[in-house]
């Protein structure tokens, strides 16, 4: 099995890639997401602008209770109502964004569900992994089911597909 996607969006013209596993199968055996990317959207994730442009390389299910706007950032669609995001240019300035995914772990999170697989994975997940510090200080300072304890590191572990709510 191997798709070919090529993508045309605000970011990205003719870049083209292929999907090599079946969506959501053959992780990496270190790589155990809590979320898929269904299920961040849905929840709040990003103050819902994310992915606003390039809806048609994904499902168009993961969209039908995605919370997202159009025109600006906001805090208030984000799951815990707090904003627990960088602006892009800081991504990018800390060399956190491989140039095939400019807009950052999120959308390789989403091309890796989706069956990519690339150069890059090893890093991400990581990357992932190293949200598990963030995990350990939830844990640590708020009572289990606490939600309201820590809002933004539990916004910011949704972002990582780490289920916070369950913490």
């Amino acid at each position: 099995m191997k798709k070919r996607i090529t993508v045309n969006d605000s970011m990205q013209k003719k870049y083209v890639y292929y999907l090599t596993e079946p969506a959501g199968k053959n992780f990496h055996p270190a790589f155990k997401p809590q979320l898929t990317p269904k299920q961040m959207l849905g929840l709040g994730v990003f103050g819902g602008k994310y992915l606003n442009d390039c809806r048609k390389e994904f499902p168009a299910s993961w969209f039908a209770k995605a919370k997202l706007c159009r025109k600006k950032h906001d805090p208030s669609l984000n799951y815990f109502g707090v904003n627990a995001s960088k602006p892009l240019w800081y991504w990018i300035k800390k060399r956190w964004v491989y140039k095939e995914d400019p807009r950052g772990w999120f959308q390789w999170y989403c091309r890796y569900y989706q069956g990519r697989r690339c150069k890059d994975d090893l890093r991400q997940i990581r990357r992932w992994k190293a949200m598990t510090r963030h995990v350990a200080q939830v844990k640590k300072n708020c009572r289990r089911g606490d939600t309201g304890c820590r809002p933004r590191q539990r916004q910011a572990l949704l972002h990582w597909a780490y289920d916070s709510r369950k913490i």
